[in-house]
């Protein structure tokens, strides 16, 4: 059931109520800051001017765009792809469906990055380009290049790079079968790596399949990018991986079985291994 435009304005606290109250009982995660959001969005105001004036009255035309993002959101579709916008490390990045939605998560993986940084950096399955960006506005004497297989997410991570005013070389590749030996000191990669009978969340079901799934297992990706950044990286190269929950034990044996040093693992804050780190012998 659609929420009811009254023939009089509503008062912000009315609509919060009533859009809180509908995503709770359709188990949406955080109703009421879900809803403040989407009303923050369709206002042009930031939430702290919501919780300063209640009463403020919400005019028809902007219900009418808040009935339809309520909606929508009620129906499983991602706040960020509502608004448009997704935080990653202290930055706010355009998202649509045509990118994974940056995790924060992943963040740990730019750390891992900035610990020990070089000075070409390859940002490989940028999707957003949140990862590349994010390296290259850190690290403004690196060289950082960001690819992609999917040419829309490409477009997505350039507004992104041109946004934040910063350069960062984008390539349209499978992998890496674009580039030859030598051409970076470390590889910093966020493959897809969910299983495809996994049970997720309806929310994932918006975001691009092939950002997401990783094959039957999981890990499949693993196995054909780590020999490729074998030949890609030259002796003392590095290669950083974000990997999914289950796929430890996969990942670091394809390291063993290759040219590389012991593998080093960085766990999120849940104490789950999110970041594989390897030197190339």
């Amino acid at each position: 059931m659609a929420l009811s435009v009254p023939t009089r304005p509503a008062t912000v606290a009315d609509a919060l109520t009533d859009a809180a109250e509908r995503f709770r009982s359709r188990a949406i995660d955080a109703p009421r800051l879900t809803a403040e959001t989407l009303l923050a969005h369709v206002l042009g105001v930031e939430r702290v001017v919501l919780y300063a004036h209640p009463e403020r009255a919400v005019e028809s035309e902007d219900l009418t765009r808040w009935e339809a993002l309520v909606e929508r959101r009620a129906s499983g579709e991602p706040t960020q792809y509502l608004t448009g916008v997704q935080e990653f490390y202290g930055r706010a990045f355009r998202v649509t469906p045509d990118v994974l939605i940056p995790r924060p998560e992943t963040e740990h993986l730019v750390e891992a990055v900035l610990a020990d940084p070089a000075e070409r950096i390859l940002d490989l399955a940028t999707g957003s380009g949140a990862v590349g960006v994010t390296l290259a506005l850190e690290l403004p004497a690196s060289r950082v290049v960001s690819s992609d297989v999917s040419r829309a997410a490409l477009g997505v991570a350039k507004e992104n790079a041109r946004a934040l005013g910063v350069e960062v070389e984008f390539v349209a590749a499978d992998y890496l079968t674009a580039f030859g030996p030598g051409a970076f000191e470390l590889i910093a990669a966020n493959p897809p790596y969910v299983a495809a009978a996994a049970d997720l969340q309806p929310e994932i079901a918006h975001e691009p399949a092939m950002a997401v799934f990783g094959g039957e297992r999981g890990w499949e990706p693993y196995v054909r990018l780590i020999p490729q950044a074998a030949e890609l990286l030259a002796p003392g190269g590095q290669l950083l991986l974000e990997i999914g929950h289950d796929s430890l034990p996969a990942v670091t044996d394809v390291l063993r079985a290759g040219p590389w040093s012991t593998p080093t693992m960085i766990d999120d804050l849940a104490g789950i291994p999110r970041v594989v780190a390897a030197e190339r012998i």
